[in-house]
């Protein structure tokens, strides 16, 4: 977005995430808070749209890994946290383009902290993604 672009009308100025804070401890609580409400009804309500899914997982073990740095697990909060609203700069409701932004977010989120997700962070999201052997 432009520095003279304005945000969705429908989107509330708290809602609005300052990717400079991301690492501030009471941001970090707060997009941790989003996150542990938001990320499992999300997944489930949008799992046969989006295609980056198995990205979105393994961010998402990577941040539960006592392992990961807690600079990365900030700014995986944060992209997840922009996953899970309800609003964003392109609303998911949109056919088709509705999930690009939050695909842009996760692409630019594992360009900087991918080395932290590891491949047991991968096994895992194939792992829930994949069909029960029955």
């Amino acid at each position: 977005m432009s520095a003279k672009a304005k945000p969705s009308p429908n989107v509330k100025p708290a809602e609005i995430i300052d990717r400079s804070k991301a690492l501030v401890p009471e941001t970090l609580r707060v997009n941790e808070m989003r996150v542990k409400q938001g990320f499992w009804p999300k997944v489930k309500k949008v799992a046969s749209k989006v295609p980056f899914l198995d990205d979105v997982l393994s961010v998402w073990w990577c941040a539960r890994d006592p392992e990961t740095p807690l600079a990365a697990k900030g700014m995986i909060m944060a992209a997840l946290a922009y996953f899970v609203l309800p609003t964003d700069v392109i609303p998911d409701v949109l056919a088709g383009v509705g999930f690009t932004d939050d695909a842009a977010v996760i692409a630019a989120l594992l360009a900087v902290v991918g080395k932290n997700v590891k491949d047991r962070h991968r096994a895992a999201a194939r792992k829930f993604l994949s069909p029960d052997p029955e």
